[in-house]
């Protein structure tokens, strides 16, 4: 009998330490599942300000083209308020919400952007055919070669004029060979 009253004393304290410990252990899930609620939100936020402004770059960029060919006469400032009467317009119909500020400066990101395309066309097209430059290089190094056998026969002393003239492939055909009874062969 003398047990069965200890665990009668004893269960008031041990219910009362397990509900204790179900309490804390509740109280962590909860602040650990708030936590990533937390982080998910901003996640979800950011990829959505991600996303919002992709499709702002993009209009912008819409705008600047659709005011660079409709309005080709136009001068840029008159440019510039269609891109953003454009823009401004696409954008509200799809229900998002953006400041002129904003929305001028990814217009001004796409003109840049074209202007830099444009001048690396321009340097592109302006450099020379990589066969022009090679058979370019080629004639400077016969050229060279020329001036060098020049120089050095004038040093020597010997003649080199027919030295110095360019081989053709006709120069280095074989010439015919002449058999025993002296008839050329070919």
């Amino acid at each position: 009998m003398q047990t069965q009253t200890i665990i009668e004393n004893v269960q008031p304290y041990v219910s009362t330490i397990v509900t204790a410990a179900a309490g804390v252990l509740t109280a962590f899930v909860l602040g650990g599942l708030n936590k990533l609620k937390t982080k998910v939100n901003v996640w979800l936020e950011a990829r959505t300000t991600a996303a919002q402004r992709e499709v702002i770059h993009k209009i912008a960029g819409e705008g600047f083209a659709f005011a660079q060919t409709a309005f080709k006469e136009a001068g840029g400032e008159r440019k510039l308020q269609e891109a953003l009467q454009y823009a401004s317009l696409t954008l509200t119909s799809q229900g998002i919400a953006v400041s002129q500020v904003e929305l001028r400066s990814a217009i001004e990101k796409a003109y840049l952007e074209y202007k830099s395309k444009i001048k690396t066309v321009l340097a592109t097209e302006a450099q020379p055919s990589e066969e022009a430059t090679q058979a370019a290089a080629k004639e400077a190094v016969s050229s060279l070669a020329a001036q060098v056998t020049a120089i050095l026969s004038q040093a020597t002393g010997t003649d080199s004029t027919a030295s110095t003239a360019p081989r053709t492939p006709q120069d280095t055909v074989p010439s015919p060979q002449a058999n025993v009874s002296g008839v050329a062969e070919e």
